[in-house]
């Protein structure tokens, strides 16, 4: 063998291990080959590969056309033989199946023994593609069979598994996908191409995918991105396999920004095949962000490619896509049924599960609509029955199916009992995430259930059924403790370089580009390991029963406002009895809400308004909420939904003077109320830079609490902070606070070191039993589907904070200040938080900024 022929095939080893090295080798051997036909051919080809490897698809098949042409004229018919085998998979990729199958099978004589088990998984490969997975199997294991019988290769056998392993983990065969698995990353390491491992990685994420475990999907794609970096090889479908996971738990604009990119990415890259997938992941993204105009545009555009690719899987995936955004949009006629049975049965045939059950189920609620019964009812029992096992999402259709159907033949019974099984299958996927975030946006899933079941316990006009629907609806991802990720001493590491960089920034300390740059990579890192946490195998689902709820009121009053069809219902849970309140359009509040946040703005600020506006806003407000409730003057339990979280209600005429305390949901206040009262405990005081009057707000509070522990200055860290408020008493914490819209678990107070975050306070084993934060913004939260919150306060609640004291509201730095002296001073003297609020409020009463602060929890 020639030098240069020897660099060519070293050069083709090492195209998907380190492609910049093979094609330095593949061009030096291109140059010495000096007329020897079969070095350069050989040359070529690995010029080729390396493209492929780098994602380069359009100089990879100029490259390997013109290494088959040399070895055609050559008389190389092996060597041409190898070329078409990598071409028809260049073909596959940039969408010409048919024509790459034609490639393959032509030099599928002319191959024999490894070189022959290659070819044939790359003949798998394609029909991998075009989702004919058990032809791909057998291809595959054929493929394994020639090489044993031509005396095995490590690195052969290892790619072979690699590929066969996505096959096996889409029919299902999670131990058969793992085994392959295994034996490809020991083959890759033993011969020296750690660089191929990110393959094997990127395929345990789509296996973890396929079987519903999120975090370890999200683990193993981090850990395959890790890898593809290091090696310089292209990540491949990787963009978009992740971001179907976090879709898969209604991270929509993480998802929808992932799909974008990977639309213009492939286009520009001419990458035909996976455009294909690109555009249908952007399309699914754009029905759960309530845009069906661009996902009727994405999925057709991906339906006509498929069908130019002759694949007829995606195709059906695109008609499906399209089918759900004419839904969407409002459509109903009787040849959309009958485009939607054509669909269901295309997805059936390529082997869609998921997307086939929905079909059906679209399929049945327009017959439904239609007046087509009787297909709705076959439509409904086969969703039903088909969908009972597998992942969350599945069996949440087909719960929803059978409810459906139930209420067909009258039985509203039955339906409920069905809706509710839908809610548990979600709620166990729920708390099977780790992550505060991934829980809080998968309660999602549950929204077409929940929803159903409110509508029916309305029309039944049960208060009793309704309330214990609009607890099944809300904040559930709440009552679970978010769990701690596999490398926590990792995480900490990642937070405390988000505290320097944030430091850096605000003192000017290097380039201000380098450093949000930087900011922006280890916040990324900090929430990639975060959702790498898996959580628990059961989920608190309980609701307390009215009767629980009067007797932990006492003479309270709870009231848990639900919007059903855009109207606001109330319900009051009073001297033990449970009355309903149909209250005006919830859209009437939000405009309201936002007029009064507007006016309290200003006037907390000092801006000039028209001297009552906060009044008369205020007093509209409560003819809308509580007026119609007269509900005496008691202490009062909201439990807002939408928007009113972000209500200041002690601004409220029917607020003002009584004791009120928030909640996310009757069930966690009602965890909060009955909590075994804990003695003891440090009482911690602590000042974050910035505010001129925390020290001494803070010096007070230390002579209110002898003893109690002081942190001003340099001493106010995170860590010794976090350290000593895990089981303290109290935790009076008096920083800036800032409320992150872009991502609310990195919203924070601001320390010496930096800020402290949400992530932050989850890695409290108990935290404080009462908090009270003085700085602006310190209570809002972000507000997702099911009235899940993230934030500040709706973490230390989820913690098991019992009570919380907090603002909704931006405001002055030293507003603050005279409430909470006379807050502390109600609180030593023995008073609940939410009284010693109102006393201190109503001491105030010509202050915007104390009508602000809410209390949260048991108060």
């Amino acid at each position: 063998m020639s030098d240069a022929l020897a660099k060519a095939v070293a050069a083709a080893d090492l195209a998907f291990t380190a492609p910049a090295k093979a094609r330095a080798l593949a061009e030096a051997a291109l140059a010495e080959a000096d007329g020897t036909t079969e070095a350069a051919a050989v040359a070529e080809h690995a010029l080729g590969l390396a493209g492929v490897s780098m994602g380069r698809l359009t100089d990879a098949e100029t490259r390997l056309r013109a290494a088959l042409r040399l070895a055609d004229g050559a008389g190389l018919r092996e060597r041409a033989a190898q070329t078409r085998g990598v071409l028809g998979y260049v073909l596959t990729l940039t969408g010409r199946t048919a024509e790459a199958l034609r490639e393959l099978d032509r030099a599928m004589p002319e191959l024999t023994g490894q070189a022959a088990a290659r070819l044939r998984m790359q003949r798998a490969v394609v029909l991998t593609e075009i989702t004919r997975f058990g032809d791909a199997a057998a291809g595959f294991a054929d493929a394994l069979e020639t090489l044993r019988a031509a005396g095995g290769d490590d690195l052969i056998e290892a790619t072979i598994r690699t590929n066969r392993s996505i096959v096996l983990a889409r029919l299902g065969d999670w131990r058969g996908a793992e085994d392959d698995l295994r034996h490809a990353e020991r083959g890759f390491a033993a011969t020296g191409h750690l660089g191929r491992t990110a393959m094997v990685w990127q395929n345990r994420g789509l296996a973890a995918t396929v079987r519903g475990d999120v975090p370890a999907a999200l683990a193993a794609y981090d850990e395959a991105a890790a890898r593809y970096r290091e090696a310089g090889t292209d990540p491949g479908l990787l963009p978009i396999e992740r971001a179907e996971v976090l879709l898969s738990v209604r991270l929509i604009a993480e998802a929808r920004e992932a799909a974008t990119a990977a639309v213009a990415d492939y286009g520009r890259r001419r990458n035909a095949v996976d455009l294909v997938q690109a555009r249908l992941l952007l399309a699914k993204v754009a029905l759960l962000d309530g845009d069906p105009e661009t996902a009727l545009r994405e999925a057709s555009l991906a339906r006509r490619s498929a069908v130019r690719q002759d694949r007829p899987g995606w195709a059906a995936l695109g008609g499906y896509l399209a089918l759900r955004a004419r839904r969407d949009s409002g459509l109903r006629t009787a040849a959309m049924l009958r485009s939607g049975q054509r669909t269901a049965a295309a997805l059936t045939e390529a082997g869609w599960v998921v997307p086939a059950l929905d079909a059906r189920l679209i399929v049945a609620t327009l017959a439904l609509e239609l007046g087509r019964t009787e297909i709705a009812k076959a439509e409904l029992s086969f969703v039903g029955r088909a969908g009972r096992s597998g992942p969350a999402e599945m069996r949440a259709r087909a719960w929803h199916a059978t409810a459906l159907l139930r209420l067909v033949h009258g039985d509203r019974r039955g339906a409920d009992a069905a809706l509710r099984a839908g809610v548990r299958a979600v709620d166990r996927f729920r708390a099977g995430l780790g992550a505060s975030e991934l829980r809080a946006h998968a309660s999602g899933h549950a929204s077409e259930l929940t929803g159903l079941g409110l509508r029916l316990a309305a029309e039944a006009g049960h208060p009793e059924a309704v309330l214990r629907w609009a607890e099944w609806r809300r904040a559930g991802a709440l009552r679970l403790r978010p769990a701690r990720p596999p490398d926590d001493e990792g995480l900490a590491a990642d937070l405390a370089a988000v505290r320097q960089l944030a430091v850096d920034l605000a003192t000017g300390t290097g380039d201000a580009r380098t450093l949000l740059r930087r900011q922006a990579e280890l916040e990324k890192a900090v929430r990639d390991r975060a959702r790498h946490a898996t959580g628990v195998s059961t989920s608190d689902t309980r609701v307390p029963s009215r009767a629980e709820l009067a007797d932990a009121l006492g003479p309270a009053t709870l009231v848990e406002y639900v919007e059903l069809d855009g109207r606001l219902t109330a319900l009051a849970v009073t001297g033990g009895r449970l009355r309903r309140y149909a209250l005006g359009p919830a859209a009437e509040a939000e405009e309201r809400l936002a007029e009064l946040r507007f006016a309290l703005r200003r006037a907390a600020f000092g801006l000039g308004l028209p001297g009552d506006l906060v009044e008369r806003t205020a007093r509209r407000l409560d003819d809308l909420l509580l007026a119609p409730l007269a509900l005496g003057d008691g202490p009062l339990v909201v439990v807002p939904t939408g928007r009113l979280h972000e209500l200041p209600w002690p601004v409220l005429p029917g607020c003002r003077g009584r004791p009120v305390s928030l909640a996310p949901s009757a069930a966690l206040w009602h965890r909060a109320a009955t909590a075994p009262r804990a003695a003891g405990g440090d009482h911690i005081v602590v000042a974050g830079p910035g505010l001129p009057h925390a020290a001494a707000e803070v010096a007070a509070l230390a002579r209110r609490y002898p003893g109690a522990r002081r942190f001003t200055g340099r001493t106010a860290r995170a860590e010794p902070v976090l350290a000593a408020l895990d089981g303290a008493a109290l935790g009076h914490i008096a920083a800036h606070g800032r409320f992150r819209t872009d991502n609310p678990l990195f919203s924070s107070l601001r320390l010496a070191d930096g800020p402290l975050t949400v992530y932050d306070l989850e890695r409290l084993a108990r935290p404080p039993r009462q908090v009270v934060l003085s700085g602006c913004d310190s209570g809002r939260s972000a507000i997702h589907a099911g009235d899940e919150l993230l934030g500040l306060a709706s973490a230390l609640l989820a913690l098991g904070t019992t009570s919380l004291v907090a603002t909704v509201l931006p405001i002055p730095d030293d507003a603050g200040r005279a409430l909470m002296l006379r807050h502390h001073r109600h609180l030593a003297a023995g008073l609940a938080p939410a009284e010693a609020l109102a006393r201190a409020q109503a001491e105030l009463p010509d202050s915007p900024a104390a009508t602000s602060y809410v209390c949260y929890g048991a108060g």
